[in-house]
């Protein structure tokens, strides 16, 4: 059985196996599921962006803390540091990297308005869920997605 947990206002978004759990960061995420997700892997797809309906950048991990922790502090030259993607605005957690893989896939092959719908209807004030997760609140971006 794969089961994901997605990001949601406690409804069902996506359904990819017989186990559905919903975490809700709009009440914010117990310290079990903090706990879990700093001490074990966890395999996660993400979308990260720059700013609301800014650049978009979609990822895999099997580590999301350690993962956004990178993307954050910008210890890995690229695609996120250049343009300042930062924002974790959404993300679903897997059972097994093979699903969170396809699934990452599936979301990069995707038009923008698709994952633009994605993101608004989870989050619509594309509030940076990173906080939730125990990261500070990130600096306003100064309105160009640019270096």
């Amino acid at each position: 059985m794969t089961g994901v947990d997605t990001v949601a206002r406690g409804r069902k978004c996506c359904r990819f196996g017989p186990i559905f759990v919903t975490l809700n960061l709009f009440q914010g995420p117990s310290l079990v599921t903090l706990r879990d997700m700093r001490d074990k892997r966890q395999p996660c797809v993400y979308i990260l962006a720059s700013q609301p309906r800014g650049t978009l950048y979609v990822g895999v991990t099997s580590n999301l803390m350690g993962r956004l922790w990178q993307h954050r502090e910008g210890t890995t030259p690229g695609f996120t540091s250049k343009y300042r993607v930062h924002r974790l605005v959404f993300f679903e957690r897997f059972e097994e990297m093979g699903p969170a893989i396809e699934r990452e896939k599936q979301l990069k092959r995707w038009h923008r308005q698709w994952k633009l719908n994605l993101i608004e209807g989870v989050i619509p004030d594309w509030r940076d869920l990173g906080v939730g997760l125990g990261f500070p609140p990130l600096a306003l971006s100064s309105g160009h997605d640019g270096p």
